[in-house]
């Protein structure tokens, strides 16, 4: 797996601290939420966004195998930083790295602190693991670990998972709006096919009605009535 943007992006020896804190990162956040946080929702859709990121990348991995050439063959430091680096190397090989569970997981984990209810009058927590996440995504990149194109996968897969679970509501608005335009659409094609051939039932006031308008009402009420759910 490359892109020509992996080319551009240097290899710095420094995110490996970043990359590390990644496994303390997901302990510290089921252990908080499995035991400190009171609000069982919000445990089991972290728990459940983790399950489908790491379920859809062994799919992936099982139906795509795939691997990256991206990792320096030398240092141009030699360093603590460099050695740590040459320890991840040894133990982690660059192969099934499409998606990103690195990106992934952590975004999944500072989803889940930005949106806890708990800790909303704790910015500096909330923003806190956004700042940590963000480095992680960077340091999977800048230490050669993965493409462009596996953060932009775990991304996407992020987008999809959290509304999936945090914003079911707007997909069900989304759902009722369609279904309830196309309705719209085929009554006002019908009403027309049955004007055309002389057809005298049309009901009184129908054809006052626009499409547009009827599919905004509807996006209007599921609006609301999805919002009553939250």
């Amino acid at each position: 797996i490359h892109m020509p943007l992996d080319d551009m992006i240097p290899f710095c020896e420094y995110f490996v601290i970043p990359y590390f804190l990644w496994f303390a990162f997901i302990a510290v956040a089921l252990i908080y939420f499995g035991f400190f946080n009171k609000n069982l929702k919000e445990y089991y859709q972290l728990a459940f966004n983790l399950g489908i990121g790491m379920t859809l990348f062994l799919i992936i991995s099982y139906i795509y195998p795939n691997g990256q050439d991206l990792r320096p063959e030398t240092f141009a430091n030699d360093n603590i930083f460099t050695q740590m680096v040459q320890y991840l190397y040894s133990i982690d090989t660059p192969t099934n790295v499409f998606p990103s569970i690195h990106v992934y997981n952590s975004v999944a984990v500072a989803i889940a602190f930005m949106t806890c209810r708990k800790l909303q009058k704790h910015p500096a927590v909330r923003y806190g693991t956004v700042a940590l996440a963000i480095s992680i995504v960077l340091a999977t990149m800048f230490l050669k670990q993965h493409s462009v194109s596996d953060v932009c996968c775990a991304l996407i897969m992020n987008l999809g998972s959290y509304m999936l679970l945090y914003r079911p509501h707007r997909i069900r608005s989304l759902s009722l709006t369609l279904r309830f335009s196309e309705e719209a659409g085929d009554g006002g094609r019908s009403d027309g096919e049955t004007a055309g051939s002389g057809n005298q039932m049309q009901p009184s006031g129908f054809s006052d009605v626009t499409t547009e308008e009827t599919a905004g009402f509807f996006s209007v009420l599921s609006y609301g009535l999805s919002s009553q759910d939250m």
